[in-house]
């Protein structure tokens, strides 16, 4: 199962594209930002901003409030909801509607030229879902930042979060490609290495995915040799963290951005990319000591893909 990976560190990555700085005053193809699950619209103003002031990228925020999210709790009327087969419509219609008034709004600005998607969270895969329902014959790039794009394994003992949603996009949804006229970017955060709750490791797991290309292996374990303060005595805060990391891939003691495992934001076929100390949401982060993929610093690793 052949992918792209490229692991860069926010310490020392410094790309050459994103240094002129003229570089904002260049018309950019416009972008859609889909929201992840419990943000608001507001939770992007900052990455709204940059984009549009540092590289010339205008964007369109999907109009969503926290309290939108309680739509969902349509779902629990859905006999597939308790089956786990939840299928994304109608239960998720209101979302899909807001991201088609934001493309609609972004297709002005591109005056018959293509436009990127930019999904955050669970705002990743619901815009694959967008993609399947409304088309994408004017989207050119798909970019993920910490999406959930894998169901949890079947023989994993635990319970499917989305009751099936992710399930249905895996055997629905387009499959990811990364070619000239469409390409899908999925990013990763390496922020903090989870613990199984009980019992320490034998082995530090640094990744289901290797960090130098290559293969992607399936559920493998990427094991490297540490000191026994990590591998033995994980924190309370790792053990717990782990085990939202569990839920989503199966595993508690992989690296993920604190909310989602770096195996499960990745896809076969596309091009993905693992950040090095990169937190999950905008909520809780800061660009210091706790930058999420918005932060400024992170900002440049990922928004090439946005300027070819």
């Amino acid at each position: 199962m052949s992918v792209s990976v490229v692991s860069f560190s926010s310490s020392n990555f410094n790309p050459t594209i994103c240094c002129s700085s003229a570089i904002a005053n260049i018309r950019r193809r416009p972008a859609v930002i889909l929201p992840g699950l419990g943000n608001n619209t507001g939770d992007y103003a900052k990455l709204q901003s940059i984009l549009l002031d540092k590289y010339g990228v205008s964007t369109v925020v999907a109009n969503v409030s926290r309290v939108d999210w309680l739509r969902n709790a349509a779902g629990l009327f859905d006999l597939n909801y308790w089956r786990g087969t939840l299928r994304p419509r109608p239960v998720l219609d209101w979302y899909l509607e807001r991201v088609n008034i934001a493309v609609q709004e972004a297709k002005e600005l591109t005056e018959g030229g293509m436009l990127s998607l930019i999904g955050h969270s669970a705002g990743g895969w619901l815009a694959r879902v967008y993609m399947e329902e409304y088309g994408a014959t004017d989207i050119s790039l798909l970019l993920t930042l910490g999406t959930p794009h894998q169901p949890p394994p079947k023989d994993a003992g635990v319970i499917d979060q989305t009751r099936g949603l992710l399930n249905y996009v895996q055997n629905n949804c387009t499959k990811a490609v990364y070619a000239p006229q469409l390409k899908y970017v999925c990013v990763a955060g390496r922020y903090i290495q989870g613990a199984r709750f009980i019992g320490g490791s034998d082995e530090n797991v640094m990744s289901a995915v290797p960090a130098n290309g290559g293969q992607l292996m399936s559920e493998a374990r990427i094991a490297d040799s540490v000191d026994d303060s990590t591998s033995k005595y994980p924190t309370w805060r790792a053990r717990f963290i782990g085990q939202g990391y569990k839920q989503v891939c199966g595993l508690a003691d992989v690296w993920g951005d604190g909310v989602v495992p770096e195996t499960a934001a990745h896809l076969e076929g596309a091009l993905n990319l693992s950040l090095q100390g990169v937190y999950h949401s905008p909520v809780g982060s800061d660009d210091e000591s706790r930058p999420w993929y918005g932060s400024p610093a992170i900002i440049e690793q990922w928004v090439t893909h946005l300027l070819d």
